[in-house]
């Protein structure tokens, strides 16, 4: 797949910005550069999704990247596990993500959020009262709400990026072990 709508050029100063960040320009922001006004707005909503922090960090991490795997959004496991790799998280946990269901690296509470992150990605929604009970208990209401209002704005990014036909960019070869690839019954893209 190729980018369905051709990159915008980026102001000069978002685009140094953005190299120093990651390295390279992030093509999913070069897509949405075509209205400057969305791409701000998804650019600003993002970092204060990212300063959140009521939820534990790598909780957070883990249902971006299962969110990711189940859409199909590859841009988004790259840059995700290339992220748990800057924020100094547990790599081998990362890695594993997009096949977290087979793995054995995972404690219940990882499982359990993964598990919510999918029932919320699913159309329509499959959470359970049960589920999210058992959530709420381990985690409390501020971190349980948080970790609802990200799962709801990773939706946003990888459905977006999918459509606009953005894919990885190789952020996670940076990273010192490889990303696994998501089993192919499961009916979704595996990470480039």
């Amino acid at each position: 797949m190729t980018l369905r709508v051709p990159k915008a050029e980026l102001p000069a100063e978002l685009k140094e910005n953005m190299i120093k960040q990651f390295g390279a320009v992030p093509e999913n922001v070069e897509v949405l550069w075509h209205t400057p006004e969305v791409a701000q707005a998804n650019l600003e909503f993002g970092g204060k999704v990212g300063a959140w922090d009521s939820a534990d960090a790598s909780l957070k991490s883990l249902a971006h990247m299962a969110v990711a795997a189940q859409v199909g959004c590859s841009w988004c496991l790259d840059v995700g596990y290339f992220q748990a790799q800057n924020e100094n998280l547990d790599l081998t946990k990362a890695s594993q993500v997009p096949r977290w269901r087979e793995s054995d690296v995972f404690a219940p509470l990882e499982r359990d959020v993964m598990e919510y992150a999918e029932a919320m990605t699913n159309t329509p929604p499959t959470v359970t009262d049960e589920m999210y009970a058992s959530l709420l208990g381990r985690l409390g209401p501020a971190a349980m709400v948080e970790l609802t209002a990200h799962i709801a704005f990773v939706n946003l990014a990888t459905r977006a990026n999918v459509a606009n036909g953005v894919q990885s960019q190789g952020f996670s070869a940076a990273c010192e072990i490889p990303l696994a690839a998501r089993p192919a019954r499961s009916g979704a893209a595996s990470p480039a």
